[in-house]
């Protein structure tokens, strides 16, 4: 019972004091570039109908979701993905709009998988979502925007990789595989392996050529030079078509000045199946996985009335955080530096002297004394909080003891000294 109530669940856990700081001053920072670019905030449930994420949809696979019932019986979801109830949300407020509406969010993601290597099964995600334009400019921008707000958190070297699931698809269509196969074939592909790609093909009847692109298609990955070899391999329109599209978007993020952070990678296959086009992810060294991962879905909103294009992406914070750690990137935040430690008799000369010093933007805790401990007991309490000074206001409370916790030196002032240094300051 005892580790129940002091230990998280497996996949999930606790954050506080500076790294949670540092989280939100990320999350914001983030933001700042959403809105920079003109997305306007949106906010959803944290459970949905389950409905919402039926294999339909192309969400997650519903053993990886948490479930349970409402008072009417109702399977209810945690939400495993942010996309669907954004696009829920976008046919049911929106539903005449035929502008493109930009839309940005930050929430939480459950999904109930295997916890290895610290994966967590929730996690925070950031991101945004273009709804009503289907254009390469669409495309290119929200690589723009993965770009400038991964380096607004200090991040400098990483790297997104682009593919397209229109080449896959209209190979596997030529091909005549099944759907099954098809999905195995994806997960091979995705995850490089070669041989087992090799394996599945043996068993499938279709002309060498089309093997031989198959097998090809987990080494297409690299600079342009890769999707330019991948056009010599196929007169498959579909596949040539999503290459016109890749192209066309490198071309507008030279435009940008950003084509050095972007690679490309046709065997990169995701498992939500509704992606129609570009699909993205990013990554940097100091976490083994992928930083943001995004695409276009161009007929996810059809399924809930509303027949109009989109694209987005989300940044999974926790990895981001995970890799600034490990890179040694500092995100600055405003800790509390002060604390005024005071005796009862002193308690409305504290209050005045905080009052101050939060009208001047500076935090400071207040503690009152308690009889029989130390001043000393409480300068070490500082020191465990990473505070600068504790302010000691004696009955009186018209001398200040102030104490330079790092240092340990004290010198004595009178409390107007600290109003008298705000008023010169002006």
């Amino acid at each position: 019972m005892g580790r129940q109530l002091l230990h998280t669940p497996e996949g999930v856990r606790d954050i506080y004091a500076e790294e949670c700081a540092r989280k939100m001053a990320v999350q914001n920072e983030i933001q700042s570039v959403f809105h920079l670019y003109g997305y306007q905030n949106i906010e959803t449930p944290a459970f949905e109908f389950y409905d919402i994420f039926k294999k339909e949809r192309g969400s997650a696979n519903t053993r990886e979701m948490y479930k349970f019932f409402d008072r009417e019986n109702n399977t209810l979801v945690l939400r495993p993905d942010m996309t669907p109830p954004i696009a829920r949300c976008v046919a049911k407020y929106f539903t005449d709009e035929t502008g493109p509406l930009r839309l940005c969010y930050l929430g939480t993601t459950y999904l109930n998988g295997v916890s290895y290597q610290g994966r967590l099964n929730e996690t925070t995600q950031t991101g945004v979502e273009l709804i009503g334009d289907d254009s390469s400019d669409g495309d290119a921008e929200m690589i723009a925007l993965v770009i400038d707000a991964l380096k607004a958190t200090g991040l400098k070297e990483f790297q997104v990789e682009l593919g397209q699931v229109e080449f896959y698809r209209g190979l596997v269509e030529e091909a005549g595989i099944d759907e099954d196969t098809q999905e195995l074939l994806r997960e091979l592909i995705e995850n490089k392996n070669f041989f087992g790609v090799e394996e599945l093909l043996t068993e499938q009847t279709m002309p060498e050529e089309q093997k031989q692109i198959f097998l090809k298609l987990p080494e297409l990955f690299g600079d342009m030079e890769q999707i330019r070899l991948a056009r010599t391999m196929t007169s498959n329109q579909r596949a040539l078509r999503a290459i016109d599209r890749l192209e066309r978007v490198q071309e507008i993020l030279d435009g940008y000045g950003l084509g050095d952070y972007v690679s490309y990678d046709l065997g990169m296959l995701s498992k939500y199946s509704y992606y129609t086009g570009i699909i993205f992810k990013a990554y940097t060294y100091g976490t083994g996985e992928y930083l943001v991962t995004g695409g276009r879905y161009d007929k996810l909103l059809v399924q809930f009335g509303k027949d109009t294009p989109a694209v987005g992406f989300a940044i999974v914070v926790d990895r981001l955080m995970q890799a600034l750690s490990r890179q040694r990137i500092v995100t600055k935040v405003d800790m509390v530096e002060q604390v005024i430690l005071y005796e009862p008799g002193a308690r409305r000369e504290a209050i005045r002297l905080a009052k101050h010093f939060r009208e001047e933007g500076r935090a400071v805790q207040m503690i009152r004394k308690t009889a029989g401990r130390s001043v000393t007991d409480y300068v070490s309490y500082a020191g465990r909080q990473r505070m600068r000074l504790l302010l000691y206001l004696s009955n009186a409370g018209e001398q200040v003891s102030e104490y330079q916790v790092e240092s340990g030196r004290l010198r004595m002032r009178s409390v107007e000294d600290y109003y008298y240094e705000s008023s010169a300051a002006d």
